[in-house]
């Protein structure tokens, strides 16, 4: 009898273990056997998903990223909150995120750092990872300026100040090792406050 494989399931399997794999041993410790060897299948069974190690880091990446699209996407959702209480909500969840993913963000630094030596544009590839979180701001400082919860301020500007706000924390997280994150979180109420009509 033929085993039958849902190919969308193991991908998603992959992904997951390979990120934990990453996060572990760090991008350049990581082979291709070891992924497959951490999936429990062969290296050939790993190329029917994956040409190589760098295309598994990417969509690993891409799927966590999506995870948390999805997340602010529900918190967006709450009608009953107020512009305010939801930019809070969403800013403040980010930065737990950053936090609790700490590993992984020593492991992007490491893998941009190279990406840049060789020439590649690190700029580029974190900002098509986080378009769409930057659109999500942007929509809920819209939307506050609309019902009036916040000043009429150039949204990109807000956005920009806001999203400054969690690149400082990932550095302070993955670079200084900084533990307590409640600085960033107050920094974010505080320019959250700022706009607030």
């Amino acid at each position: 009898m033929a085993i039958v494989v849902e190919h969308d399931k193991r991908k998603h399997e992959i992904l997951e273990k390979s990120l934990e794999l990453f996060t572990r041993e760090g991008y350049d410790d990581v082979t291709f056997q070891k992924i497959a060897d951490a999936c429990g299948i062969t290296r050939t069974t790993l190329y029917i998903y994956f040409k190589n190690k760098k295309e598994i880091f990417t969509w690993s990446i891409k799927q966590m990223t999506g995870e948390l699209e999805g997340k602010l996407m529900e918190i967006l959702a709450d009608k009953s909150l107020s512009a305010e209480e939801c930019l809070r909500r969403i800013m403040h969840w980010i930065i737990d995120i950053c936090e609790q993913n700490r590993p992984l963000f020593n492991v992007l630094l490491i893998y941009l750092i190279n990406l840049q030596k060789t020439g590649a544009s690190a700029e580029e590839r974190v900002n098509r990872r986080v378009i769409r979180i930057k659109h999500l701001l942007s929509m809920i400082i819209i939307e506050g300026q609309k019902r009036g919860d916040f000043q009429k301020m150039p949204v990109k500007t807000v956005n920009n100040m806001l999203y400054s706000l969690v690149e400082s924390a990932i550095f302070e997280i993955a670079v200084l090792n900084k533990k307590d994150v409640s600085e960033v979180k107050a920094s974010i109420d505080l320019v959250i406050k700022g706009i607030v009509a």
